[in-house]
């Protein structure tokens, strides 16, 4: 039975792809989360007890412990979601971004190519080092195109930048040291289990609580939204059929102005919620500044991945849409849990919280 450890799998793409796997496979899935505020226990309650699962609380920065996991499970892969990902978040406080998506996915690079290094010629040949990277290392697009896999990299957040650092450590760390890589990037993803920061979630839990739900300059920013079932078969595919090395975009095929997502949002509450009070729940939309250096538009052009590999997504925006949207409405109790912490809705990263050294 081949063993993956999985970090950051108790996050919401990472705890998405680590159900999933245990339903569709017979792996052996070893999973690492540090448990910081978007890590939640909750979120993988239905599969902690499951036999081929096995948690694991703890920081991939830690030197002791990943080449413990690596050795003692005998990995056959990793898939590394452990990232700090929200923009926001990383313009209030960039260094927490530094340190767990670039020395933190250096210190993971770098046991792995040591536990690598000494596994006999057929393990070799069959370990994957998968990392899972995002669209916002391009930077921004104008009103037409789509990023591809040879698009250069522009970042323009603190988040992105931090991403865009260590897809490049691990392209060094397989033409440098030979270790078998595969760098996915997405677009945006939405569904089940998704920290509430996130525009998707944000607007449904303030909607339902007759909230202002708050929409980012004139709402003209463009995203493609990937179901987050559909991104995880991706990477499953990736890693059993990509060639080492290589690149693959991930994109739903789905680009919408948040102004529509927020629309389509409250059209579906309303039909969803016939007796709220706060119907229709359009009226609760608010315009608040712009987030600082807030990029026009991504689109991703996957087709390599569908060409090379067979993938491409099953759910449409509106499928996709109605099946989050009824898992969030009846899963409020999660949604209270998750955010019992710090985090209460509140507007982050905008420009009056920048502190100033001038």
């Amino acid at each position: 039975m081949k063993t993956i450890l999985v970090t950051g799998g108790a996050g919401f793409i990472g705890g998405n792809f680590v159900r999933q796997m245990l339903g569709q496979s017979d792996l052996h899935v070893v999973n690492l989360d540090k448990l910081t505020y978007a890590g939640n226990l909750d979120t993988l309650a239905e599969i902690m007890n499951h036999p081929r699962h096995h948690f694991v609380h703890g920081d991939i920065g830690d030197l002791q412990l990943i080449p413990k996991l690596l050795h003692e499970y005998q990995a056959d892969a990793v898939v590394n979601f452990a990232a700090e990902s929200h923009v926001d978040r990383s313009i209030d406080g960039p260094a927490a971004f530094i340190e767990t998506n670039v020395v933190g996915t250096f210190n993971l690079l770098d046991c792995t190519r040591a536990y690598w290094y000494a596994l006999d010629k057929t393990q070799k040949a069959r370990f994957r080092f998968l990392h899972v990277s995002t669209d916002e290392v391009y930077g921004s697009l104008g009103e037409t195109g789509a990023f591809t896999e040879t698009t250069p990299y522009a970042p323009n957040s603190p988040y992105s930048a931090s991403k865009a650092a260590s897809d490049h450590l691990v392209r060094a760390w397989h033409h440098t040291f030979g270790l078998p890589v595969l760098t996915t990037n997405c677009s945006n993803n939405y569904g089940p289990f998704q920290f509430p920061e996130k525009l998707i979630p944000l607007i449904i839990t303030k909607a339902t609580a007759g909230e202002p739900l708050p929409i980012y300059g004139d709402g003209s920013n463009v995203r493609d939204w990937l179901y987050v079932e559909d991104h995880c078969r991706a990477i499953m595919r990736v890693l059993e059929a990509g060639r080492p090395g290589e690149v693959y975009n991930i994109g739903g095929n789905s680009e919408k102005a948040n102004l529509e997502v927020v629309d389509t949002l409250c059209s579906l509450l309303d039909e969803a919620l016939p007796d709220s009070p706060y119907r229709p729940h359009g009226q609760l939309k608010q315009f608040v500044a712009d987030r600082p250096g807030h990029d026009l538009r991504y689109a991703i052009d996957a087709s390599k991945l569908q060409r090379e590999l067979g993938w491409k997504p099953t759910e449409t925006f509106e499928s996709g849409m109605r099946r989050t949207l009824n898992w969030y409405l009846h899963n409020q109790q999660w949604c209270r849990r998750v955010t019992d912490g710090s985090y209460r809705g509140q507007r982050l990263g905008n420009q009056a919280s920048i502190v100033s050294f001038k």
